[in-house]
């Protein structure tokens, strides 16, 4: 064993835990068994997944808004089912998107100050998944662009200015597990129940690489390494044990870097930033998160440290880098999510000077598009703007969401209940005459695509 220790200016990162009157404490988080963060953040917002008798609801809170909160939490509750992800528009910080079990997407607008009541009505609906929805993700280049996948094994991207869905990519034969967007939005890494990785094109709507993943019975998480043409899977091997695997997005055969972390049940949700090249793992029903150094030779992932709690932890997202403050010298800020609390967790590097860091702090990725969505699919393509930090953090303005999606026709010549029991009666047969109508169909679907997959399979072979 090497007597010398390996030079690294993060060496010394450490974990802040944060006081429980300065967390988001009393929470009726969803106790929902689908597999996703439950909390995402933005610079000014955390949504949280709310559970909600009889519909589904999520809260958006702002951040300096913390402690004790009443049961008359102000939430966002149009859905009918479970809300079971979210995600925050990168280019505009008032706008958030939702996805639930009652097979819609819905585009919110958020007040300045976050909201101070409850709100039913979203600013878009979008409808055309047959199954649930499980996940949300934006764009990381172009304006409204919105991609969501489903369980009827498809993702569908959306442009939300227009309320249109613009492409449907199939390919998947299992429900899929977690996606996410290459530096430039170009490609999208999914990974699958069927234990395969895929790469799409999304414009020309083709698989350009697909290989064997993680061979465990539990799920896999992807996430994108920066700007290298290289991403990272968390996942399970045959035996449960833990594994993260680097991938050369080119060529899927061989991970690049494959690690055995430890044996245990809970996911490892990865998180990348690429401004540091570090790698935090957080161990879903456990209260650690490692923290690893890609470096790009031969041994790859460097093991720096582990932030360590007694306190299990049922999901995590961090805060974009452009809003942690330079200030205390933090490098990372996440959103550990209690089983009724939200409890942020800083990272930081020690630093005797108060200067401004400039080697911990790269220029980053910053709230201005690169492109349209029509742009994009016109086949532009162009790398996230930057900014400096060296002047800190500063809100962006607050931008109005203007949608032109298709209003709801309330002219058609219908023959309304004349009394409460024919309203009850024909109520509850519609209801239950829609929702058969839509199992049938979305199961048929979802066999077609199965027995689609394999002929394509077999042809190959």
């Amino acid at each position: 064993m090497s007597r010398f220790v390996r030079a690294s200016k993060y060496r010394h990162v450490f974990g802040n835990a944060t006081k429980r009157d300065q967390c988001y404490d009393n929470l009726k988080v969803s106790r929902n068994a689908w597999d996703t963060n439950l909390v995402k953040a933005n610079p000014l917002f955390i949504s949280v997944n709310i559970e909600a008798s009889g519909g589904g609801a999520f809260a958006v809170i702002a951040h300096g808004n913390t402690g004790k909160f009443s049961e008359n939490l102000p939430v966002y509750n149009g859905h009918t089912a479970a809300v079971l992800d979210t995600d925050f528009n990168p280019f505009n910080d008032h706008v958030v998107a939702s996805a639930s079990e009652d097979t819609k997407v819905m585009i919110w607008t958020i007040p300045e100050n976050g909201p101070t009541e409850s709100c039913g009505t979203p600013a878009l609906t979008l409808t055309g998944h047959g199954r649930k929805v499980g996940h949300v993700l934006f764009h990381p280049t172009a304006d409204n662009l919105l991609a969501s996948a489903s369980a009827d094994f498809t993702i569908k991207l959306w442009d939300i200015s227009k309320g249109q869905e613009k492409i449907e990519l199939t390919g998947h034969t299992e429900i899929i597990q977690s996606l996410a967007w290459s530096y430039d939005g170009t490609l999208l890494a999914t990974t699958c129940k069927d234990k395969k990785l895929r790469v799409f094109d999304v414009r020309s709507n083709k698989v350009v690489q697909e290989a064997q993943g993680h061979q465990g019975i539990k799920g896999a998480r992807v996430a994108w390494m920066g700007n290298a043409d290289r991403f990272v899977t968390t996942g399970f091997s045959r035996t449960s044990d833990r594994q993260v695997f680097v991938y050369d997005s080119k060529k899927l055969e061989t991970p690049l870097k494959s690690e055995t972390i430890d044996t245990a049940s809970g996911m490892l949700m990865p998180h990348f930033d690429a401004d540091t090249s570090m790698l935090y793992l957080a161990g879903k029903g456990d209260g650690n998160i490692r923290y690893y150094e890609w470096v790009d030779d031969e041994k790859g992932l460097y093991f720096l440290s582990e932030y360590k709690s007694a306190e299990p932890q049922r999901g995590i997202s961090f805060l974009p880098k452009r809003a942690v403050s330079v200030s205390e010298t933090e490098i990372a800020r996440a959103y550990k999510v209690h089983p009724t609390a939200v409890e942020p967790i800083s990272f930081k590097v020690p630093r005797k000077s108060d200067a401004f860091q400039i080697d911990l702090y790269p220029e980053t990725i910053g709230a201005e598009p690169s492109l349209t969505v029509d742009e994009f699919f016109a086949g532009k393509t162009a790398p996230p703007k930057l900014i400096s930090l060296e002047t800190g953090f500063t809100a962006a303005p607050a931008k109005e969401f203007v949608t032109s999606g298709p209003a709801v026709d309330t002219t058609a010549d219908i023959k309304l209940p004349q009394t409460e029991k024919e309203y009850q009666d024909g109520y509850h047969s519609l209801r239950k005459e829609n929702e058969d109508l839509k199992n049938q169909v979305s199961n048929r679907d979802a066999r077609i695509r199965q027995l689609e997959a394999q002929v394509e399979s077999l042809g190959k072979k």
